[in-house]
């Protein structure tokens, strides 16, 4: 079975600067280190997949300046087929200004420029790049209303959908009733019912309230502790793998590509967590957004290794 996946998504340059540790509000410290990476949750979790084998789709939008070229050809690089990006002259393309502290931990900023461009109207116009697909990736770094649009379509051709909800917000009945599978991480899941999340049953009651909204699957990633999966019929756990951590950028994004890119093969949700987890992990032991994100052969070979 092939892999088709397509992502209507974000796409940014990532500004990342290192450092000792996070400033206070107000405080001026000095760096360690800069650099300039493609980024975005979209563009990530697009070439996350890519990397393990999916034909991926992607669906977005970028300005016509300095940084749209190199976001693109890097998306081209990695196997995304990009022809369903567009570029609008009006504004600019879409900038995250990270830091990175010593030990790993960041805290992000996004302009999102064009990326809130992203409108319904352009996904109606795509709707057959969606209804191709095995599966269709979100992300909350567009507007809601065109996730709204690309869930309706979805829905309406059996095309499973998954929507990373990051960042958070409270959604509206039309996008949960409809979804397929949510994949929130502890901060989004309490964000998002308004409940603690500290817990393993306390994510579970959190979990509860999404099911009960009418999405089939909630996917909940624990960092270094692992992935939790619950169901209205199942509940599956599967521990994190454990390496070196240098950097915790777009692991979530490396777990959200392997496990959707399992997913979209027929895997068992017990393969595709483990698959989650894999990406995720390797994706922790290298600097970078897109730059960290593994291929299936390092997948594959962590894998091996606890079975």
């Amino acid at each position: 079975m092939n892999s088709i996946i397509t992502v209507v998504g974000s796409i940014n340059m990532d500004l990342t600067t290192y450092t000792s540790r996070i400033p206070s509000v107000g405080e001026t410290i000095l760096g360690t280190g800069f650099k300039m990476n493609p980024g975005g949750k979209g563009a990530n979790q697009a070439v996350a997949a890519a990397k393990l084998g999916a034909t991926v789709n992607m669906i977005g939008k970028v300005g016509e300046d300095y940084f749209s070229k190199p976001l693109l050809n890097n998306l081209e690089k990695n196997s995304v087929n990009t022809q369903y990006i567009k570029s609008e002259s009006q504004i600019s393309t879409s900038i995250a200004s990270i830091l990175v502290d010593a030990s790993g931990n960041n805290c992000i900023v996004v302009s999102p420029g064009a990326n809130m461009s992203l409108a319904p109207g352009d996904i109606q116009e795509l709707s057959s790049v969606i209804t191709s697909a095995n599966v269709v990736l979100m992300q909350l770094e567009i507007p809601l209303e065109t996730i709204i649009k690309t869930v309706e379509i979805a829905h309406k051709n059996h095309v499973l959908s998954v929507l990373n909800p990051a960042p958070a917000q409270k959604l509206p009945e039309e996008v949960l009733s409809k979804l397929d599978i949510i994949i929130p991480n502890e901060t989004e899941i309490r964000i998002l019912t308004g409940k603690p999340a500290s817990t393993v049953e306390e994510i579970k009651t959190a979990a509860k309230d999404l099911l009960d909204t009418g999405v089939k699957i909630v996917v909940v990633t624990m960092g270094e502790r692992g992935a939790l999966l619950l169901s209205k019929d199942n509940s599956i756990f599967e521990p994190a793998f454990q390496v070196n951590v240098v950097d915790t950028v777009a692991a979530g994004d490396a777990f959200i590509g392997g496990f959707t890119y399992a997913v979209s093969l027929n895997k068992s949700y017990d393969e595709a967590l483990r698959w989650g987890n894999a990406a995720g992990a390797l994706a922790t032991t290298r600097y970078g957004s897109q730059l960290s994100l593994p291929d299936l052969r390092s997948v594959q070979e962590l894998l091996n290794q606890y079975l």
